[in-house]
């Protein structure tokens, strides 16, 4: 993974790019990773582990009802996350991880192993659901390693105009996808 990291600092810091994380089932891996190279502080300008839903509420200004009715492990709980950090840094991208990488927590519709990833630039965002396999650890890596790729790609669709932050909370207006 240290050859993904090396790439990712360096098209970072030529691009001249900022990147801010909201973390919850990678517990601060991600941060972590982008973080063990000199010259970091040029584009990682906020690592934050929202591990509880109370958390992801006082931190991240995710409204309770949202988390109660997507379930904290949701691709609108992930966009997010991914958003609010992004605008709380006020960075050019913010990433969103949440999911369950076990034993416990797993329900049959989410079993051990799902992970929902979100990228947030200024105009787009992109979440990704996956189905990761292996023990907690195994998980958690496969996850940050995701979200590594996933938070550099130049691919990131554009942000649906129903899903905003206002000064109230987030806006899902409409059916979510």
């Amino acid at each position: 993974m240290q050859n993904i990291v090396k790439q990712i600092h360096t098209r970072l810091l030529k691009a001249g790019q900022t990147v801010a994380i909201a973390e919850s089932c990678t517990g601060g891996i991600v941060s972590s990773l982008l973080t063990n190279l000199p010259g970091s502080s040029s584009f990682f300008k906020l690592g934050v582990v929202a591990y509880s839903n109370e958390a992801k509420h006082k931190v991240l200004n995710i409204p309770r009802s949202k988390i109660k009715q997507h379930g904290a492990v949701s691709c609108q709980v992930a966009k997010m996350m991914a958003n609010s950090v992004r605008l709380l840094a006020k960075t050019d991208i913010g990433i969103g991880i949440t999911g369950i990488a076990g034993p416990g927590g797993a329900t049959a519709k989410k079993p051990a192993g799902t992970v929902y990833i979100a990228v947030s630039s200024r105009t787009r965002t992109l979440c990704r659901k996956f189905r990761f396999k292996g023990r907690r650890a195994k998980i958690r890596n496969q996850a940050s390693r995701a979200a590594l790729i996933m938070g550099t790609s130049s691919k990131v669709p554009p942000l649906p105009r129903k899903h905003r932050l206002t000064k109230q909370g987030w806006h899902l207006g409409g059916r979510p996808r």
